[in-house]
């Protein structure tokens, strides 16, 4: 994989972050039990930052070993393959604590501010 492939990567990652985070300003934990189409776009999203995650180099993943990768490629198979037993904690917890600092090192990386 080229360099130019890892950050096609990394800018999915960054990009479907923010689209995570956007998608629940204004919103509440509680709003995910009542909204099936925020849970499922966000379920989407986290996926799709995992999967990226999953096709950067393992060259890139050295190059940049502050983002935790192992924990990204993680919370994306747990989704895919714990489709019928998400816990929507988790998965709240991940969008408020985990990809705020996930972002801000995405972006350090890419150089975007």
């Amino acid at each position: 994989m080229t360099q130019h492939d890892d950050t096609v990567r990394l800018r999915h990652m960054l990009d479907h972050a923010r689209e995570a985070l956007d998608l629940i300003k204004h919103k509440r934990r509680e709003d995910l039990r009542r909204e099936r189409m925020l849970e499922l776009s966000l379920v989407r999203l986290i996926e799709i930052v995992g999967e990226a995650a999953a096709r950067v180099s393992a060259e890139g993943q050295k190059k940049y070993s502050s983002i935790p990768w192992p924990l990204i490629v993680g919370m994306r198979n747990r989704l895919i393959h714990g489709y019928d037993q998400v816990d929507l904690d988790v998965l709240w917890d991940t969008i408020v604590y985990d990809l705020p600092p996930l972002i801000t090192e995405l972006e350090k990386v890419l150089k975007i501010s």
